[in-house]
């Protein structure tokens, strides 16, 4: 994708806010890769979601889209200003590559419309620090992409460590272990493997990991330290910048203490491979994605925290949270604080690694 045909332009003074006429809401959704065409499969199932404009410069996944969107025979764009111009427009969803979301999500926070941002929302500090001002002075709502936050599993868990199950939580230990690096030809190879573009692996993926980590810890990092590279597949693709495994401690502002690790060569039939959360505390620990709590009291029994034991991720229920709130004025599952301090801690991470020393988030210059 060319960063250049994507600049951000004058869209003069900020819009009055986004109105919704009845309980239509008028959807435009900027880039219509893999996850904006998940994104717009999504929007078209929701009630009284109509998509009335489609972004994209690659025009045979346009094409692709605006099939896939016939029945609201929505107006097709190669310049997401276009888009933005629309009255039309309530509401945006934007699925670009990671270096263009704060600009285009400022863009769509000036222009006075509801705004869904993938993760995540910028790439380095100085962006997230001018899409929290332009956020601040919004009127809209403002929705991250971080879907984890959506999960009722997730919800029921971190709910009872906050209500004190553990006790005081004191560690956790994390991770998101692959098997096989992504795809070296797919649609998003372009991008994600240039660290400049995507903000590296932890940046871009595991984003969601740490933000999680955020939620239960419910502070904040102080600092991190951490060590990685391009392990196995160097130069995989050719140029490739970012890393393929990496581990990192943070310490967090509460004394919480985090490691976490993402690899992408765990073989797939060893064990302890996948994505997992262990939360430890004084009185036993949790783990989070089984939903069970272990006391550490001598003889007693695992407890069951999911009722029912737990439904099937469903990442539809962030997207019809984002309408909800469009319609209610209920606070985002995920809103612009939640997505900048999670791009932030991955980037905290990101810097330590980098810079080969100790990263504190002062160092950021983002006040949050």
């Amino acid at each position: 994708m060319n960063r250049r045909g994507f600049m951000l332009g004058s869209l003069g003074a900020a819009a009055a806010s986004a109105q919704v006429s009845g309980e239509t809401v008028g959807t435009g959704v900027i880039g219509t890769g893999n996850r904006g065409a998940y994104l717009l499969r999504t929007v078209l199932e929701q009630p009284g979601a109509r998509v009335v404009a489609l972004c994209d410069i690659t025009p045979d996944r346009l094409d692709k889209a605006a099939t896939m969107a016939a029945r609201d025979q929505p107006a097709t764009f190669a310049d997401y200003r276009r888009l933005l111009e629309r009255k039309d427009v309530q509401a945006v969803f934007i699925a670009s590559p990671c270096d263009l979301h704060a600009e285009m999500a400022i863009a769509a926070l000036q222009a006075g419309k509801h705004v869904y941002c993938e993760k995540p929302l910028g790439i380095t500090p100085e962006s997230l620090k001018e899409l929290l001002k332009a956020g601040r002075a919004a009127k809209t709502v403002f929705q991250a992409g971080q879907q984890l936050r959506s999960e009722p599993r997730f919800q029921q868990v971190v709910a009872k460590i906050q209500e004190g199950i553990l006790g005081k939580v004191i560690m956790v230990k994390a991770q998101r272990h692959a098997g096989e690096d992504l795809d070296h030809d797919g649609p998003s190879a372009a991008w994600f493997f240039n660290a400049r573009r995507s903000g590296d692996v932890i940046v871009e993926m595991a984003v969601h990991n740490l933000d999680l980590c955020n939620w239960m810890i419910a502070s904040l990092p102080e600092r991190a330290a951490g060590f990685g590279g391009t392990l196995l597949w160097v130069n995989e693709p050719p140029g490739r910048t970012n890393m393929d495994g990496y581990t990192l401690s943070y310490e967090y502002r509460n004394g919480v203490k985090l490691s976490f690790t993402q690899v992408f060569f765990h073989p797939n039939d060893m064990p302890g491979g996948g994505q997992y959360f262990y939360v430890f505390g004084t009185e036993g620990a949790v783990d989070v994605s089984g939903g069970v709590y272990y006391p550490r009291a001598r003889g007693a029994k695992p407890v069951k925290l999911v009722e029912g034991g737990g439904a099937p991720p469903s990442r539809d229920a962030h997207v019809a949270a984002f309408y909800e709130c469009i319609r209610t004025g209920a606070k985002p599952p995920a809103d612009l604080t939640i997505g900048v301090t999670g791009a932030l801690t991955a980037i905290l991470g990101r810097e330590a690694i980098y810079r080969k020393r100790v990263m504190e988030w002062r160092e950021l210059g983002v006040e949050v």
